[in-house]
């Protein structure tokens, strides 16, 4: 149980950090400040005690009294500092008591009273217009405390609207989902609640909770301590309804999915090493069965195809999409060719950004035998609604097959844990290889190409999506990845892990060995360029190749003359760096520009 809770408590933590929950923070900061408008002393109108301390900056309360006259006046009488805002404390407990409680009971909850299941996304949008105009309008926000009213203290009454405005974003909070959301998410989804599924839900809870309280109390403390928040209340308060109401429309129409998605997913190496580690990965799949462990014979992004067991069925799906008449598609049915399955969810920006290398597969390999199969399993309630996954699939551009497993229970049978997860099954139908979460592109695609020329020897495929000419080269140099573990060819300083150092490129390079110069940031499944960096690599190939994400140019140099200028702009993409009509053995020499971002090199 001790160590379900700390794998809940850091996961917590990563997931608070993500780029997913980036839309959330700059209404979480504006919250935490005062919000409350100066009251005025005068004869028939009392005031908030900490309102009117708030108000004058000073350590004194307003408390009403009645005149011989039968008026409410206002007497000051000195006021406890603990009294003073604790909107940021509401907030955040509203967002992660509404997260907490929908995540597990939502399903049953939505289930139970036959109610539609987008309900809570649309409740959750509501509210944050609501507490918007009543930033905008005093008058909004006296309505939303009035439920508070019966409550004895004063300042829970004061901070109610603040309260409600946590619940509302906990419905809308969307983030980047790993192995413990996802055990929480299948557990609720599946009505399977345990001690060990409560214990994780609120251990991950705390965990989220913690920066965002930081990040609410640092606004608090802006507000409260800069002059040109204390002199500008009302202008504050106006621009921060705005915002809200802003963000409300945002999130109704996922205008917000775009930012997201051209954001790199800086959390991956630490969800990787803290959640799906092997003590993780044996708690979380404890808290289900022990169907299908044959699959657990293989491990996750391996550089190899395995034999991983039978392929289990595509079982409990509602709906069928993108299939004539919304017939279903049987793996059976499917013995001959060969077989990706894609588990993802259309809010899960993590599925976004590696739906462009699926389509290009299913585009370039579907007449060479390659089946696509989507599995949409719904991490939200609202992702359960048909309409809701249809009209997002189609703004994604898939056209391929794609099973809704409202459910989970294809899930379920797969002993999945992430969004995305890639499964290939060859065409005996038997599991081969799974990748979960992003990345490894390159390398699945080799895996599929190989897959469809065991199936079919006398196939001729065509050149791979990411390279003009994919056929192999006896003594090229093979491809190197740019990740803390898995580098290989590597000379110079060591490599600090996930911090940024300076390092020095070496007095010689010999082939296939890459070094650094200048500032670099080691990571897991990429290095971040920083001041003056610099990346030589001495290789023999036709060409080469990588993949660069961030925003700037990318000078490249061959043998010391310089020969093109990328200019990077976006997510992580493929880009041709040399291209010659025959092999050749060189010296490359990259100059980027800070903050872009390497993560893999090919060889042609």
């Amino acid at each position: 149980m001790i160590t379900l809770v700390l794998i809940g408590l850091l996961g917590g933590l990563i997931t608070a950090v993500s780029p997913c929950i980036l839309p959330v923070l700059p209404v979480v900061f504006l919250a935490g400040g005062p919000t409350t408008d100066s009251p005025r002393a005068q004869p028939g109108r009392a005031a908030s005690a900490d309102a009117a301390a708030s108000a004058e900056g000073g350590d004194e309360a307003a408390t009403p009294s009645t005149s011989e006259d039968g008026d409410v006046l206002l007497e000051t009488r000195p006021a406890p500092r603990s009294s003073r805002n604790r909107r940021p404390y509401a907030v955040v407990a509203g967002l992660v008591l509404s997260f907490s409680f929908f995540t597990l009971l939502g399903v049953t909850i939505i289930s139970a009273l036959g109610l539609p299941e987008d309900i809570l996304r649309y409740v959750g949008l509501v509210l944050l217009v609501l507490i918007g105009l009543g930033l905008v309008f005093p008058a909004v926000e006296r309505v939303l405390e009035k439920p508070f009213a019966r409550i004895p203290q004063r300042q829970v009454n004061k901070d109610g609207s603040a309260f409600v405005l946590g619940l509302g974003l906990g419905l809308l909070y969307v983030p980047c989902a790993g192995p413990v959301l996802a055990a929480i998410t299948v557990a609720g989804a599946r009505g399977r609640l345990s001690l060990d599924v409560v214990a994780l839900t609120v251990s991950f809870a705390l965990g989220t909770a913690l920066p965002l309280l930081v990040f609410a109390l640092a606004g608090r403390r802006v507000a409260e301590r800069v002059g040109a928040f204390r002199k500008r209340a009302r202008a504050l308060r106006f621009g921060a309804g705005c915002l809200m109401i802003v963000l409300a429309f945002g999130l109704a129409f996922n205008v917000t999915d775009a930012i997201q998605r051209a954001l790199p997913d800086y959390t991956s190496a630490a969800q990787k090493k803290i959640e799906d580690s092997d003590t993780a990965r044996q708690k979380l799949s404890g808290l289900y069965d022990n169907s299908n462990k044959e699959l657990s014979r293989c491990e996750d992004g391996v550089d190899e195809l395995r034999s991983c067991g039978q392929a289990p069925p595509i079982g409990g799906i509602t709906k069928w999409l993108n299939t004539p008449g919304g017939k279903p598609v049987d793996l059976k049915a499917e013995r001959g060719k060969v077989v990706l399955i894609d588990f993802w969810t259309y809010s899960c920006i993590n599925c976004q950004r590696s739906l462009p290398h699926i389509k290009a597969w299913e585009r370039a390999y579907a007449s060479s035998g390659l089946e696509v199969i989507g599995v949409h399993s719904p991490e939200f309630a609202f992702e359960k609604k048909p309409g809701n996954v249809a009209d997002q699939a189609r703004k994604l551009g898939v056209t391929y097959p794609v099973a809704l497993d409202n459910k989970l229970t294809t899930w379920n049978n797969y002993r999945n844990r992430f969004w995305p997860a890639k499964y290939l099954i060859d065409s005996h139908g038997t599991v081969r290889y799974f990748k979960f979460g992003e990345g490894r592109y390159a390398q699945t695609e080799d895996l599929i190409r190989t897959l469809l020329e065991q199936a079919n020897p006398s196939v001729r495929l065509p050149a791979k999506t990411d390279e003009q000419d994919a056929a192999p080269t006896r003594d090229r140099t093979p491809e190197t990845y740019l990740s803390n573990l898995r580098i290989s060819g590597y000379v110079g300083d060591p490599l600090l892990d996930d911090r940024p150092k300076t390092y020095h490129f070496p007095a010689a390079l010999p082939l296939g060995r890459l070094s650094l110069d200048g500032t670099w940031t080691a990571g897991y499944d990429h290095f971040t360029a920083g001041a003056d960096a610099r990346l030589a690599f001495t290789y023999r190939a036709r060409n080469v190749n990588l993949v660069l994400a961030g925003n700037g140019p990318v000078t490249v140099l061959v043998d010391g003359k310089a020969v093109r200028t990328l200019h990077i702009d976006g997510t992580p993409t493929l880009h041709r760096l040399v291209d010659e009509d025959t092999p050749r053995q060189a010296r490359l020499e990259l100059r980027l520009a800070p903050g872009i971002q390497a993560y893999a090199f090919t060889f042609g």
